[in-house]
């Protein structure tokens, strides 16, 4: 082996050759238990960032630790068409390169640009998932525009329909007017915006006036614009200032429009005026009033949020309506809607009705795509009805068939399921998954897998023009039947009866509306078991938390603190990674403060870790549901634990290669002579696999890297090898043969219980290893996991090796109390209590030798003993006589020292404490983190004080 550890020389190489040797596959036997995890599909368009690394490295780890135990295994891979990110990249694309549209090109056209794109540049995600050493079966790889993926989203979309459970109808959407399309509540953005709050005074119709005698009621509003759609003006019916006025009317400014005054809870009493204006057509909880008082939607936009030449005015079922009139003032017209804001707030101040402008903070939502806000739009969409689908869904978590990982995710699954509402899954995109349905002349609607089958079922005569859709299905429509399409559905293959339902699905919280549960709710609808029973899509539902900064802050470009995984695995240098974040920054000022943090935080840059390291960090700060702070430091420290695994096998390696390991010796009499190190580490390790088992059935990644932590670094490297050196250097031959069949046996097994969290370091080393262990195969992944073994398990072993390291951490404390040498050889006294004298006796090259010691003495109970410096084991006292081992002068000159800095110390803090003006002025945690200062010192001081009167009895 290597000096160093040098992942960057082995990683890509192994990986390839575990790919092309088929490893990552199923092994295809049904006798055996099948596991498989359906991939979150990332987008086509996407790269690697921290949240896919953490999930990854989960999946990747429970994928591995169940192929070790013989499972056929199934890490299903694929990616998702990401509808409105696909098309604006290929957009920007060609208005680049080509000063063109997609409206150039044509809808047909356009679309084989994008496959064209996605041949060329679509695979970024899935390279860098490599880079990961994910173990996902790349042969089946799957896209969500795939063939037999569009097969089975039209045979979904058509059943559905059959079912009543698609329909086509007019409601208010998310609308994004750059991109002119509808997108969903997770693609809107709220930013907080300094706005204003406008104040009008609407006119009472028919000569009413007010409790007050006024005759107009103030409303407030943030969005004059869109009073030009109102329909109603709203009060609460327990406002004792406008009750009387219920039932009455407004004549609505500008447009000369008779509207109600209706009572309705929506109206807050403690708000503003109480008074609120109704525009159904542009409010979402507008559009819950209008519905329960029946009142007209009237939409005064265009799809580019321009006021329209003529409005359209719809009843609350969305039927056209002649209730008011379509004219829209002339000089609105064409206006942009901030532009109509302006000009619409000048004309009611002309005409004296506005009676206030107050400065208001307020949320927008902005499309996260688009980046203008969104604007809620009146329009002709495709809904799912989601309620019959979500009655079953609910059921399978409250029955426990599906079950979440941490369990409080629950509660979010069923606030939503409970108050779920009809799913909006059109969109006005070109890239996507066509709607399966076409139109006549007439407008009337026909749906079927293709135009033959339409004209077939309906009965249509070949004459009758029919044209499809132009709308394309909301990537969650496809992505939702992703358990059952992948595996063959709708026809019913081996795959799909061997691996569905899968095992686990390992998200992120924020999409357990949008992705999991409509996982659920499809899947169940459309799959059964032998007896007609609902399948569920996966088991359980392992839900982690964010990746954030350093400082707690949400990883963000506009930020510009995101990091990239690849370049923890890589490293990067300073320059590279300012320009990486400051690269496409369009605002000077922020791109000066995000590279000045930049150079701040990273000094000189990003050294190179490797995956291992940066896989282990990950499991090691995965507390279940919790999100994350990155730590560098810890990532630093990971990088050592692999440097440390390495050494430490280097050693192993050297002390048992083209040596007689014992390995063929089991049964021959008196050959192996197991030392108590041998007996301890074994027993320690059937804990440790217990340990971490048992973490990785619970989903408990942090314990089960702690597990291999302590265990790796602190039994095996600190401890056990250090005291393998006395036998292996002075032992016997068969006490030699016995430690070097341990040192083989042990690291071999702790490679394979490491290897799903740290695959290319265990790979490597135990290529080296597996031989000596006399264990065959081609690749620690298809090697059996590690199961405790009882006959290995030695209680008397542990207690008496952690006596043992207890005696001589003793020693070891006590030379640097005594500032003795490491070196220097020592006599010490041992007045032992229980079981301890046995222990030292059987033990006592292990003490002398670890411990740097020449001789041990016993004392009985009674028996004097000089003047010594004492330690306790438990009820044991290990005594170190003091005469002869140090300059008497010299030390109680070096303890004056101390005591002096001490005492000043202590004087400057008790000054500090006893300053009432510090006290009263400074936080308290200020203060507390002082008066621990003082507490410590003050520990010190009798410690030397009592060192002192010690020596100074010599």
């Amino acid at each position: 082996m290597e000096k160093t550890f040098n992942p960057t020389a082995i990683e890509q190489a192994m990986y390839q050759q575990w790919e092309n040797k088929g490893y990552f596959k199923p092994h295809g036997d049904t006798s055996k238990p099948a596991y498989s995890i359906m991939i979150p599909p990332p987008n086509v368009t996407g790269s690697l960032h921290m949240g896919h690394a953490f999930q990854d490295t989960i999946m990747d780890t429970l994928i591995r630790y169940q192929r070790m135990q013989g499972k056929n295994t199934l890490w299903q891979v694929g990616t998702d068409h990401a509808g409105i990110a696909t098309q604006m990249v290929v957009e920007r694309k060609i208005a680049a390169e080509e000063d063109k549209t997609r409206h150039d090109y044509g809808r047909e056209a356009f679309i084989d640009k994008i496959w064209d794109w996605k041949k060329e540049s679509g695979g970024t995600i899935t390279q860098q998932l490599r880079r990961l050493g994910t173990s996902v079966d790349w042969e089946r790889e799957r896209f969500t525009m795939d063939e037999g993926l569009s097969n089975a989203v039209k045979e979904v979309f058509v059943q559905l329909y059959q079912e009543d459970l698609i329909y086509r109808g007019k409601r208010l959407v998310n609308w994004d007017p750059k991109l002119n399309t509808a997108i969903s509540d997770l693609e809107v953005e709220n930013r907080d915006v300094n706005g204003h709050m406008w104040h009008f005074r609407y006119p009472l119709a028919d000569g009413v006036t007010t409790s007050e005698g006024k005759n107009y009621l103030v409303v407030a509003t943030t969005r004059p614009e869109t009073m030009l759609g109102d329909t109603a003006v709203a009060v609460n019916p327990n406002d004792p200032r406008y009750q009387s006025l219920i039932g009455k009317f407004i004549d609505l400014p500008l447009v000369a429009r008779r509207i109600p005054i209706v009572g309705d809870e929506h109206a807050d009493m403690e708000k503003g005026t109480g008074c609120v204006k109704i525009t159904p057509a542009h409010d979402f909880n507008d559009a819950e009033v209008g519905k329960r008082h029946q009142l007209p939607l009237i939409n005064i936009l265009t799809l580019d949020a321009h006021v329209r030449e003529q409005a359209e005015v719809f009843t609350t079922k969305g039927e056209v309506s002649d209730i008011y009139s379509d004219a829209l003032p002339a000089e609105f017209q064409g206006l942009e809607r901030y532009a109509a804001r302006k000009a619409i707030v000048a004309a009611l101040d002309k005409l004296g009705l506005l009676d206030s402008v107050k400065d208001h903070d307020l949320v927008v939502p902005y499309g996260d795509r688009g980046g203008v806000p969104i604007e809620p739009m009146l329009t002709d969409q495709w809904y799912v009805r989601a309620a019959p689908l979500a009655e079953v869904a609910t059921k399978a978590v409250e029955d426990g068939e599906i079950e979440f990982v941490p369990k409080q995710y629950e509660n979010m699954y069923f606030s939503w399921m409970r108050d779920v509402q009809d799913w909006c899954i059109s969109r006005q995109l070109w890239w996507g998954h066509r709607i399966p349905a076409w139109y006549d002349s007439e407008g009337k609607v026909y749906v079927g897998r293709d135009e033959a089958e339409v004209r077939a079922n309906y009965q249509l005569a070949s004459d009758v023009v029919l044209n499809q859709d132009e709308d394309v299905l909301d990537t969650w429509f496809s992505s939702a039947l992703w358990t059952f399409s992948t595996q063959g559905w709708p026809e019913k293959t081996p795959d799909l009866a061997t691996f569905h339902p899968s095992s686990v699905l390992v998200t992120g919280f924020d999409i357990i509306f949008f992705w999991v549960a409509r996982m659920i709710m499809m899947t169940m609808h459309f799959i059964k078991d032998e007896n007609g029973k609902p399948q569920v899509p996966f088991k359980t539902v392992y839900v982690t938390g964010l990746i954030r900064d350093e400082n707690g802050d949400k990883m963000s470009k506009s930020k510009g603190n995101v990091l990239d995984p690849l370049d923890m695995i890589d490293g990067i240098d300073l320059e590279s990674l300012v320009t990486k974040r400051t690269g496409n920054m369009m605002q000077p000022q922020l791109a000066a403060k995000i590279e000045k943090d930049t150079r701040s935080t990273f000094a000189e840059g990003i050294e190179a870790h490797g995956t291992d390291a940066l896989r282990f960090t990950l499991a090691a700060m995965a507390s279940t549901g919790r999100d994350i702070n990155w730590d560098m430091r810890r990532l630093d420290g990971y990088r050592s634990f692999c440097n440390k695994l390495w050494n430490a096998s280097r050693y192993v390696l050297m002390s048992t290669e083209e040596q007689d390991c014992g390995t063929h010796s089991e049964g021959k009499s008196g050959e192996l002579s197991y030392s108590l190190a041998d007996r301890w580490i074994q027993a320690q390790l059937q804990v440790t696999i217990t340990e971490v088992r048992e973490a990785l059935d619970n989903y408990r990644f942090d314990r089960a890297a702690n597990a291999l932590y302590e265990f790796i670094w602190h039994q095996f490297c600190d401890w056990y090898l250090e005291l393998t050196k006395p036998v292996l250097w002075h032992g016997s031959e068969s006490e030699q043969r016995a430690t070097r069949k341990t040192l083989i046996e042990v690291l071999e097994t702790l490679l394979r219980l490491a290897h799903p969290i740290m695959p290319y370091i265990t790979e490597e080393i135990w290529q080296r290893v597996a031989p000596l262990a006399n264990r065959g195969g081609d690749s620690i992944m298809l090697a059996a996991y590690p199961q405790a073994d009882a006959s290995l398990e030695d209680a008397d072993a542990m207690a008496d090796l952690e006596w043992v390291k207890r005696f001589i951490v003793s020693i070891r404390n006590l030379r640097t109390e005594m500032n003795l040498a490491p070196s220097k050889a020592l006599s010490v006294l041992l007045r032992p209590a229980g079981d301890d004298a046995r222990r030292a006796h059987e033990n006592e090259a292990f003490l002398k030798a670890m411990a740097k010691l020449d001789a041990i003495t016993h004392l009985s109970s009674d028996e004097a003993a000089p003047t010594s410096t004492k330690q306790l084991i438990g009820e044991t006292e290990l005594l170190l006589p003091m005469a002869g081992l140090i300059d008497k002068e010299a030390e109680l000159a070096r303890l004056q020292k101390e005591l002096d800095k001490t005492h000043s110390e202590i004087k400057r803090l008790e000054g500090k404490l006893n300053n009432a003006g510090f006290v009263a002025k400074a936080p308290a945690a200020v203060v507390a983190i002082e008066q621990g200062k003082l507490e410590d010192y003050k520990a010190v001081l009798a410690k030397l004080v009592a060192q002192q009167e010690q020596i100074a009895s010599l």
